[in-house]
């Protein structure tokens, strides 16, 4: 029962001393430890000072039918240049932010070993990227599974059709929250307010607050939790009869 105890001291120790908004997801292109990158590309610039992308992966970011993941854009017709500068930049904040760490999950997928699950997005954000999309065609709502991969570049899976993005996406929330399987959170939090991730920013990195404030919530919570679990441990007979034979 000591044994118990003690394990979930440890855990909660374990859990409040790691370091989550300095760090690296494991994924297909993400470096092992953020840090400097001078050269990166265009719209991936904002992170040069402390990056977990390298050049080649913020210049490929740029390109359609990438190397980076063999995705079409152009899946349903020309993406317009509005549209697609939204998903650059959502590319670019994927594989260069290192402060991510508050909502790094495990993934059992071939090409990563980690993902980010409801990142809290900022409202203003999504709904500009859903407006300057509205217009474009798509004909799916999750985009990280089930397309069609037979040429090694996905196409519509059989059976699917091209449709406004209005009628796939009705909202800005069904948009940032559905399409990449929940890895965005929508918010009513807005840019600048310290509770929301910023795909766009210029200057000093945004995001450090804002990962700090949920790291510090989640420690929160792990400690009430643990302590909670104690506290039922120590009253629970056994743990009694176990204390009152040792004494």
């Amino acid at each position: 029962m000591l044994l118990v105890l003690a394990s979930l001291l440890t855990l909660t120790s374990g859990t409040l001393s790691l370091d989550k908004l300095n760090m690296c997801m494991d994924g297909k292109h993400q470096k092992t430890a953020p840090g400097p990158e001078g050269q990166l590309f265009l719209q991936c610039t904002p992170w040069r000072d402390n990056a977990c992308c390298t050049a080649n992966t913020t210049e490929e970011a740029h390109e359609d039918n990438s190397y980076l993941y063999n995705f079409n854009w152009n899946h349903c017709g020309a993406m317009s240049p509005s549209c697609k500068r939204h998903f650059i930049q959502d590319t670019c904040f994927y594989e260069c932010s290192p402060h991510l760490g508050p909502w790094i999950q495990p993934a059992d997928e071939s090409w990563r070993k980690e993902r980010v699950l409801n990142v809290p997005i900022c409202k203003d954000e999504c709904e500009q990227w859903w407006e300057d999309c509205k217009d474009d065609f798509t004909c799916k709502s999750n985009w990280h599974k089930g397309w069609d991969w037979s040429s090694k570049v996905n196409k519509c899976p059989e059976g699917s059709k091209c449709r406004k993005w209005t009628e796939v996406f009705p909202t800005p929330k069904s948009m940032c929250e559905e399409i990449w399987s929940n890895s965005y959170l929508y918010t009513t939090h807005l840019k600048g307010s310290g509770r929301c991730m910023q795909l766009w920013f210029s200057g000093k990195n945004p995001n450090r607050e804002v990962a700090e404030y949920y790291n510090q919530a989640q420690q929160s919570r792990s400690f009430a939790v643990t302590t909670l679990l104690f506290l039922a441990v120590l009253k629970s007979p056994l743990c009694l009869l176990l204390l009152f034979q040792d004494s």
